[in-house]
């Protein structure tokens, strides 16, 4: 890929993506986004059209697809619904954290389910005292003969209310050090796990939930990775879904656009359509334009990594400015549509709710401002580096 232009391979499997999402997604995405039920006959059309696999290899059943690739499906199904592109990055995510980490013989057994779409998995990180300060996590596991006992909460867990596992992180040493933190795959069946779903207002069919473990037993072979390995092992994913996060916001936000592009040119004031003002063109111009920066950051930091160089500065940029741009850009196009759009019937609420989650989810503004200063002056400038 040219430093500022997608190749063709690119522009096609993006016009394909388009064609699909808006086909068989679009019309679907108020009546979903109300639910707290799980989509999952769209997310197996999902795995029919190999939009599951992406970040799988071909030779695990996977499409093998090239980071570009795996951004440009996020932007793209996100302008049709959001959710279901949350739930398609998910996939890319957690099928690359599971083809690279879970042992051979369970990585058999979970991954072309994952990759049909038949199950389901996710991360559990963030627990009820420690969220962006990791070295507070308080899950524990202990080694036992044969395998680990789980025991401890995990919170805010998306997909956790319908997933069938779980890749939970927990301290593997009594010494309070993120360096002690392990991975486990938990399969959500095992005994002494209990789930609580969130009453969200956005993400409902996605299931926020709080996870309990308690004497939760977990073979040998459910470990991942490295004991003690857990946290390099995430920490290296936040860079990535922190641009593919980036491009779900702004797909969503251009939906919101090009629906009040369309009204604007139909509804008349003083005679006239309102895309005649400036008062309603000039805030949409302006919006687009901060979408398409946000975009290039997007695809530039994804570059940054398919190449192998350092992207993380880049990464929490997107983080903290996608979402606030995304969440500004619904919030105008609401009130340029006036009173019709201070009602469920448009998809225009609904938007604002669920871009809006992305502003805390995955590191929040303050944590992401943060990293970016201390790529900029140095650790030993700031009083608080850990992050």
């Amino acid at each position: 890929m040219s430093a500022f232009l997608f190749d063709e391979h690119h522009a096609a499997f993006r016009q394909s993506v388009h064609r699909f999402s808006q086909d068989k997604l679009a019309a679907g995405y108020l009546e979903r986004a109300r639910s707290t039920a799980f989509f999952w006959d769209v997310y197996r059309l999902l795995g029919e059209h190999g939009l599951l696999g992406l970040g799988v290899s071909e030779a695990n059943g996977g499409q093998g697809a090239d980071l570009i690739a795996v951004g440009i499906a996020c932007e793209e199904v996100a302008r049709a619904d959001f959710n279901v592109a949350f739930a398609m990055f998910n996939s890319a995510i957690a099928g690359g954290m599971l083809e690279r980490n879970l042992q051979p013989a369970l990585r058999a057994e979970w991954l072309p389910g994952l990759i049909s779409g038949e199950l389901l998995t996710g991360l559990a990180l963030t627990e009820p005292d420690s969220g962006s300060d990791a070295q507070a996590m308080r899950t524990r596991a202990t080694k036992v003969d044969g395998g680990w006992l789980l025991n401890g909460e995990k919170t805010s867990a998306s997909l956790a209310a319908h997933a069938h596992g779980l890749i939970v992180f927990a301290k593997s040493s009594p010494e309070r050090t993120s360096r002690e933190v392990t991975a486990f795959f938990v399969p959500l069946d095992a005994p002494g796990v209990t789930r609580r779903p969130f009453d969200d207002t956005g993400f409902r069919p996605i299931g926020r939930a709080a996870v309990s473990f308690e004497d939760t037993f977990v073979s040998d072979k459910h470990l991942m990775g490295e004991i003690g390995r857990g946290f390099p092992m995430v920490l290296g994913e936040f860079d990535y879904t922190r641009a593919l996060l980036g491009l779900l916001t702004i797909g969503t936000a251009m939906t919101a656009i090009d629906l009040t592009v369309e009204y604007a040119k139909k509804r008349e004031a003083f005679g006239q359509p309102i895309a005649k003002f400036e008062g309603v063109t000039f805030p949409l111009a302006e919006h687009a334009t901060y979408i398409e920066g946000v975009r290039w950051l997007c695809h530039h930091t994804l570059a940054l990594r398919q190449a192998g160089l350092p992207h993380t500065k880049e990464a929490a940029m997107i983080k903290w400015w996608g979402p606030r741009t995304a969440v500004q850009a619904i919030h105008d196009c609401i009130v340029l549509h006036g009173h019709v759009a201070y009602s469920e019937d448009l998809p225009l609420q609904q938007m604002l709710r669920d871009v809006s989650g992305l502003e805390i989810g995955d590191g929040t503004p303050q944590i992401q401002k943060l990293i970016v200063a201390r790529e900029i002056f140095g650790r030993e400038y700031l009083p608080y580096s850990r992050a």
